[in-house]
């Protein structure tokens, strides 16, 4: 009898044991191997709405940037003058001038 025969009930068991039966040969059973998010930096600027999508963005897969005004570091705002949102994620620049969401979940599904 396959798993379509089957009543919810019985589906929902077969499903629960499929699922715990891969997380615990991938190792993610054990909240130990489970990584902590990245720490992000935003280098923005007041009055960027390019600045403001990223930040949403972010925020939206979880993360909580630390937002770092260029316009008040002279050397940050002749790096990044004409491409902020900048977004460097664990020390690796990211993203220079807009979050691409799809990107983003692919650096953040292989840092799991």
């Amino acid at each position: 009898m396959g798993i379509a025969a089957r009543g919810p009930q019985q589906r929902r068991i077969v499903t629960s044991w499929v699922v715990a039966h891969l997380m615990t040969s991938q190792g993610l059973d054990d909240d130990t191997t489970m990584t902590q998010p990245p720490s992000v930096t935003l280098y923005t600027r007041e009055g960027c709405h390019l600045c403001d999508e990223a930040r949403r963005v972010l925020q939206e897969h979880g993360l909580v940037p630390e937002e770092i005004d260029i316009d008040t570091d002279a050397a940050l705002r002749e790096q990044y003058d004409q491409c902020v949102p900048v977004v460097v994620m664990d020390g690796r620049l990211r993203f220079r001038g807009r979050v691409e969401p799809v990107l983003l979940r692919r650096i953040l599904a292989g840092q799991s």
